[in-house]
């Protein structure tokens, strides 16, 4: 989500009155996420349901805990820990056994929220450095991927040949939430339509990428085969956009847009492992706050000595 301002922080006069709460955002995006759930459950079954479900749960559980643990104000109906739990089903494929969903869960929550301060002190994506942490304790169970009921299919990214249209509309294997690619687009439709994200950020990653892929020698075909392939939508409009780990500066939100746009073309072409997206995107989490300070805007009047 675009981020203009940190939720948990209150800027210098003049001060803009708004009726959008911490709760009300996370709302909007929970309902942005629900025609991806849709599309997982028609495409994968029940159990994407309750894989969601699961650790959705976890994340509660995690938050609610850790915060009375820490004797802190208990948040979770400001609804961010659910968005966390949806996002980290929606990185998982369908098969993921429940445990590790919720051992993701909580390390999501505990270790790169709550540790950091909770909600607006995060410095990168919980729900994509719980990915990372999954892929790397357990990428046999992270590559299992089902399609028309077999175990072990081949994502399109792997070289499996797909239709167009079976890309668009999610008749793929893949990680649960990156299938449909309308179901993604309609749940950032609503959200650009509700102001919760502005289509900056989603617009120059996606473009980079798309002229990164042509500059490399991709025909049309094959740069639309790679936008429409992995988790490049889905990080393009919900995990790229994180209000706590992106910029808050215009300038620093194009570089940052940009920036992750390059990583994940580097990673796809020329890296070991053939999705980019969650990398690029932690990668310039970590580097947000030097953006920020590097490119942030001058003050009115700065430099000027008064005589």
């Amino acid at each position: 989500m675009d981020n203009i301002k940190k939720l948990n922080s209150v800027s210098s006069s003049p001060h803009i009155r708004s009726k959008n709460t911490t709760q009300l955002i996370m709302l909007d995006v929970i309902i942005a996420l629900i025609p991806a759930l849709v599309a997982a459950v028609y495409v994968f079954g029940m159990r994407a349901l309750s894989l969601t479900l699961v650790t959705v749960a976890a994340c509660v559980f995690a938050e609610f805990a850790t915060q009375k643990a820490m004797k802190r104000p208990v948040r979770v109906r400001d609804l961010s820990c659910v968005v966390t739990g949806m996002l980290l089903a929606f990185n998982l494929p369908s098969t993921f056994p429940y445990w590790m969903a919720i051992f993701g869960g909580i390390f999501a929550i505990v270790v790169v929220k709550e540790f950091f301060g909770g909600i607006g002190n995060n410095f990168v994506n919980p729900a994509l450095a719980a990915r990372a942490m999954l892929l790397a304790s357990w990428p046999g169970e992270m590559g299992k991927f089902v399609f028309m009921d077999q175990v072990g299919a081949a994502t399109p990214l792997s070289g499996k040949p797909f239709s167009m249209m079976s890309l668009f509309l999610g008749n793929i294997p893949g990680v649960m939430g990156e299938v449909s690619k309308l179901a993604i687009l309609l749940g950032a439709a609503y959200l650009l339509f509700k102001k919760v994200i502005h289509i900056k950020m989603p617009a120059i990653y996606i473009v980079t990428c798309a002229v990164l892929f042509m500059l490399l020698g991709y025909d049309m075909e094959d740069t639309l085969m790679q936008l429409l392939s992995g988790g490049l939508m889905l990080g393009a409009f919900f995990m790229l956009t994180d209000y706590s780990s992106s910029p808050t500066t215009d300038r620093a939100q194009i570089v940052y847009a940009a920036g992750a746009g390059l990583l994940t073309v580097i990673i796809r072409v020329y890296g070991g492992y053939p999705e980019g997206v969650s990398y690029a995107i932690l990668l310039m989490n970590v580097v947000t706050p030097l953006l920020d300070k590097l490119l942030r805007q001058k003050t009115f009047g700065r430099g000027v000595v008064a005589k």
